[in-house]
Order: structure tokens, then sequence, then C-alpha cells
């Protein structure tokens, strides 16, 4: 059982469902179900067109040529995978994406997203996708049979909290693509990761009475603005941004962020997130 509130935190989907096997002596349908829980899992629940299917990975699988995990390296390593994931996005982004694909899980500090950036860029994308299925993690978790699932939600003995918490940085809805989301191709997690801190849990979209946009909301404000002492209101405006850059990080991380202003400053702060290049997510009343 994932968690006792799983409807209401939206990932019920998955409390209620068994991981997709291939066992022996299957089918034909049987191995058609699992090509398309791969296409599912891996691709982010992303829809996938006819003329996008691999079909001669899914003549291999379904031919008894190749494993399960064989087909999973197969859609990673593909150009339909790399165009939807690798090309658009930021490395972290990429990062957070292929623990969620290939592992089910989010990485649990920045050294890990650190050793996977250092082989991406020194031995490239497809010899860190092999660093991934060939690891010992999931050979545990998956084997040749078994298609990767979201595993980040089972809080199990020995595992760590920031993993489950940061699932739903990553994870937004079992109707909800990685490519549709109001974040777009930045890191989810790269602030959390150097803090060391653990994420809010918000819901998935359409699970829950949260936001559909996973919000900053729980955390510390990032800069909060005093009020005008002359014929100011005392009502203060929560301003929550995406895309907004980390002072401490080159270019390709970027973040959230949130602003506390008075009623007074709330135009010129606007402003002023429009030239930082950030994009207003929300505006609600702070107090």
């Amino acid at each position: 059982m994932i968690t006792n509130a799983a409807s209401r935190l939206g990932t019920s989907a998955y409390s209620d469902s068994s991981p997709v096997e291939l066992r022996p002596n299957w089918t034909s349908e049987q191995a058609q179900a699992v090509i398309n829980a791969v296409y599912r899992h891996v691709l982010g629940n992303d829809y996938i067109m006819a003329s996008e299917r691999l079909v001669p990975l899914e003549s291999l699988l379904t031919s008894g040529q190749i494993t399960v995990r064989d087909f999973v390296r197969g859609v990673a390593k593909s150009e339909l995978y790399k165009n939807k994931f690798l090309y658009p996005n930021f490395h972290t982004r990429v990062i957070e994406l292929n623990f969620k694909h290939f592992l089910g899980r989010a990485p649990y500090n920045e050294a890990e997203v650190i050793e996977h950036l250092d082989r991406y860029q020194n031995e490239g994308f497809d010899a860190d996708v092999d660093s991934f299925i060939d690891s010992a993690e999931y050979e545990d978790s998956f084997g040749d049979s078994t298609v990767p699932y979201y595993r980040g939600f089972e809080n199990k003995v020995g595992d760590q909290t920031t993993g489950f918490t940061r699932m739903f940085r990553l994870y937004r809805g079992y109707a909800n693509s990685d490519r549709a989301q109001i974040e777009g191709n930045n890191s989810r997690l790269a602030v959390e990761l150097a803090q060391n801190s653990a994420s809010t849990i918000v819901g998935a979209s359409g699970g829950n009475d949260g936001w559909a946009y996973r919000s900053t909301r729980g955390t510390m404000p990032t800069r909060a603005f005093g009020r005008s002492s002359t014929g100011s209101t005392d009502r203060l405006y929560r301003i929550e941004v995406a895309a907004v850059s980390q002072p401490r990080y080159p270019n390709v991380r970027r973040s959230n962020r949130e602003y506390i202003v008075s009623y007074d400053q709330l135009n010129s702060t606007l402003q002023r997130i429009n030239k930082m290049g950030g994009k207003v997510a929300s505006v609600t009343v702070a107090q």
C-alpha cells in the first residue's frame, strides 16, 4: 500500500494496480500489454502516435529475442525518447526524468544527480542510460521481466523519506504528461537537493483539493518586502514564480521562487519578475 491517503494525494492509480510483468509462457496479448506499459512509464505518460512506435523493437520483444529490460533500454536510447526529453530539457531536468522513468523514484541527494551529470558529460547519454538500467537497484527492483513503475511512493523500511516527498515534485498525476506541466523544462529539485531539504507534499492534479500547479507553498519565501509606511494597506500578496534563475547555479539550472509583497508594490514586483524571465504561476492573498 502506497499510503492511506492515496486517493487524496492522487496516487491511487498506482496503489490499486500491480507491476506489469512478462511471465513465462506469455501470450502475444500479454506482450502487447507490456509494450504499452513501457511506453506509458518510460515516456512519462506522453501521447505516442502510431507513426512514432518503435515497431522493430516491439517485434524483437514479441518474438522473444529480447527481454523487457532490453526493450526499456531500447526505448530510453531511441530518438523518440531523446526528442521528448533529452534535447528540449536542461541537464538537471534530464537526470531527474531518468531517475523517474528508469528507477521509478526521485534522486535522494545532489551527489546522485552530480554523478549522472558527470557521466552524461564525459561518456554520453547512452552510457548514462546503461548506468541506470544495469544498476543493482534496477536488477533488484525490476529484473529482466518487470516494467519499471513508481517505487518512490512505497516508503519502505530503510528508504529515505525525502525520496517519498520528492516524488511529488516529479509526479503530477496519472492523467498528466511529463511534457505538459507549467514548470516546463526546468529542474524540479535543484534547490531542494542543494539545500538537502525535503519537499512539501502537494497532491497531483485532479486527485485532491490542492493545486494543479506544484506550488512552493509551505516553504519559506525567498524574499519578503515590507509595507510602505504611508497610505499602504495591511494586506499582503504571495506571488509564486516559475523559472527564475538562482544566483548559485549556472543558467541551465532554474527553480521556483516566492515573493510576499504589499499591494502598492505588487505591480512593480510583477514587472521586475517579467524582466528576470520568470513565469508567474499564481498571485494570492497572503494575509
